[in-house]
């Protein structure tokens, strides 16, 4: 009965592998900060540019995350001012290193390379994710607020910039191995 029971030692051998180390923890980690700092960038430029289409304004775009801190009816302010502009592009940033986190804690584990198109692809399934959270999961006014300033066309724009943002930090840390 007691015949097919392992070995401690199997068992804590086992075990150890559920566990991430903080090597891997630390990789993800540091990981994100580059990714997400690329997504940021990329949809915030994409965010400005398709801000100034829409209502003649580029800060206006990044305005809206401003809403988590002043109210839905600070969000709608197109000037460019520290309160709105500075608050807004910090929380649009934090949320974007926030999405990397899981973005490379789902797809990025594997040292092996990848091909491109897989890097692309794996990039816009989170930023598809994180379109369907923000928009459709999240309280009002904790939503990003681009809809405010932005067309439809122009939000798909800013979350394939934030897909392409992360894709290229993908692709490129490939690249360097």
């Amino acid at each position: 009965m007691f015949g097919k029971v392992p070995p401690r030692s199997r068992i804590r051998r086992l075990a150890r592998w559920r566990k991430p180390s903080r090597y891997i923890m630390k990789q993800v980690a540091s990981d994100a900060v580059v990714s997400g700092s690329a997504a940021s960038v990329a949809s915030a430029a994409m965010l400005m540019a398709c801000s100034r289409l829409h209502e003649g304004s580029a800060a206006g775009g990044l305005n809206g995350p401003s809403q988590w801190l002043w109210g839905e009816s600070e969000a709608h302010t197109r000037e460019a001012t520290l309160r709105h502009t500075a608050a807004g592009y910090v929380i649009h940033h934090a949320t974007s290193i926030f999405w990397a986190v899981l973005h490379e804690s789902v797809f990025g584990g594997s040292r092996r390379r990848k091909p491109p198109l897989r890097h692309c692809a794996e990039a816009a399934i989170s930023a598809t994710t994180a379109y369907v959270v923000d928009y459709h999961l999240t309280p009002r006014r904790f939503r990003p607020g681009f809809k405010k300033h932005v067309s439809p066309k122009g939000l798909v724009a800013v979350y394939a910039a934030f897909a392409a943002g992360l894709a290229i930090a993908a692709i490129t840390r490939d690249s360097q191995r």
